[in-house]
């Protein structure tokens, strides 16, 4: 199976995006903390999928998207995949904390487990790690970076980046 890759310009920097014919494996920011795992499967080019991600990444950004019609196919344990999938479901403009995210995938004493596979989530902005908090509220960790995750927060809630 070959990984095709390509790089989009976008209001947060330049993107790398990722996909194969099985789905969508990476969106990364350009200094991502925890970069995606690259071997000899990936290899320059274009593919559909990355095309309806550059189109739909654009609306998100442009406040004409909410939810993200993707195929995803992230690389992870099944303990990440389970975080990963209870992610989408924190609606638009909304945020919880690390430890209601234990909770939602009923793991509720394994909050910082939780939290670091939500720190190693490919998807960034489509599977939307950025919605999750401190259990007081305070912006923690994020993969991009803070500015970047209080960014993405901003221009879900509305209110423009600082």
């Amino acid at each position: 199976m070959t990984i095709f890759h390509t790089r989009i310009d976008s209001p947060v920097g330049p993107l790398s995006l990722a996909a194969s014919a099985q789905g969508l494996h990476a969106i990364e920011f350009e200094h991502s903390r925890h970069p995606v795992r690259r071997d000899q499967r990936w290899q320059e080019g274009s593919h559909p999928l990355l095309a309806r991600a550059a189109v739909q990444l654009a609306e998100y950004f442009a406040g004409q998207r909410q939810q993200f019609d993707l195929p995803l196919a992230p690389a992870g344990t099944a303990f990440q995949q389970q975080v990963w999938q209870a992610l989408p479901d924190i609606g638009y403009g909304l945020t919880i904390s690390y430890g209601e995210v234990a909770r939602r995938i009923g793991r509720p004493s394994a909050v910082r487990a939780a939290a670091a596979a939500i720190g190693r989530n490919p998807l960034s902005i489509i599977v939307p790690c950025h919605r999750v908090v401190g259990a007081n509220g305070a912006l923690t960790g994020f993969g991009g970076g803070l500015p970047l995750k209080r960014f993405l927060l901003a221009l879900e809630a509305g209110t423009g980046p600082d």
